[in-house]
């Protein structure tokens, strides 16, 4: 039987760098991107085929999909769309910029990379995609629009994607992480020290008692929070089921703020996501 191949974009840490190693492990020729090319030599010193891709440059989308496609003699059985940024701070302190940033790594990349892939699944005669969303891309939280916005269109686009696909042998698939062990935070740090300017900010009592004692400080790891592998999991499911769902949620929020969006009302979940 012929080695399936998957390629996995955000593969540095966290959730990216967790599936490739273990989608290898389960057999599959797993092509691994990141956007930064010291952390493609690094996973290509630890035994992984890995390419620079970052969702923000149109040509290394293209040169990464060139090469996978070249090694495999223009097939791929699956791709999983996992890269993303987070950018915290208010709402009313984001710039455009700054949310364009987010959407062009989080949305805009991943639907790029998606559109060259689908002709290649279509001639093959079958293909999965998956994309990464969240919780928040279910509900909201105070201190994350940047994200959420990017994740809530990721869920939009997902979905119809998947309807207009009903006619082709093309799956497309959402996972939903809650908590999982990541650089998220850290390098979202980064990004909120680069735009939000919290200081001059109405907020910034709240920022000082909040939102900078979660990004700096806060000790430990989240309550309900998952290692990666429990995503990686998932995926697995995702793609080797026989009939895969429409959606995988993996850790104990994802499967509340579920619930709770189709049981709460509106005022009554903002009160439950409002304490964050």
């Amino acid at each position: 039987m012929t080695q399936r191949s998957l390629l996995i974009t955000g593969c540095s840490s966290g959730i990216g760098y967790d599936a490739a190693h273990g989608m290898a492990k389960r057999g599959w020729r797993v092509f691994a991107t990141c956007r930064n090319p010291d952390d493609v030599a690094r996973l290509r010193d630890e035994g992984l085929e890995c390419f620079h891709l970052d969702y923000r440059d149109s040509d290394t989308i293209r040169s990464a999909l060139s090469a996978v496609l070249e090694a495999t003699g223009g097939t791929l059985d699956a791709l999983y769309n996992n890269g993303a940024v987070a950018l915290p701070g208010a709402n009313e302190d984001l710039p455009r910029e700054a949310l364009a940033l987010v959407m062009e790594t989080n949305l805009y990349g991943p639907h790029e990379l998606t559109r060259a892939v689908i002709p290649v699944m279509r001639r093959q005669g079958h293909g999965r995609i998956v994309n990464c969303s969240s919780v928040l891309g279910l509900v909201a939280a105070p201190w994350r629009s940047a994200y959420i916005a990017s994740k809530f269109a990721l869920e939009g686009l997902t979905d119809t994607l998947r309807i207009e696909m009903r006619d082709t042998p093309i799956e497309v698939i959402l996972l939903e992480p809650g908590p999982i062990t990541s650089r998220i935070r850290e390098n979202g740090a980064a990004l909120f020290e680069e735009w939000i300017d919290w200081e001059s900010s109405a907020r910034a009592d709240q920022y000082k008692g909040q939102l900078l004692q979660r990004l700096y400080r806060a000790p430990g790891r989240d309550r309900f929070e998952l290692h990666p592998s429990a995503v990686t999991e998932a995926l697995s499911r995702a793609l080797e089921a026989k009939r895969p769902r429409p959606r995988y949620r993996v850790t104990v929020p994802t499967h509340a703020m579920a619930l709770a969006r189709r049981v709460l009302s509106s005022r009554a979940l903002d009160w439950v996501l409002a304490k964050g």
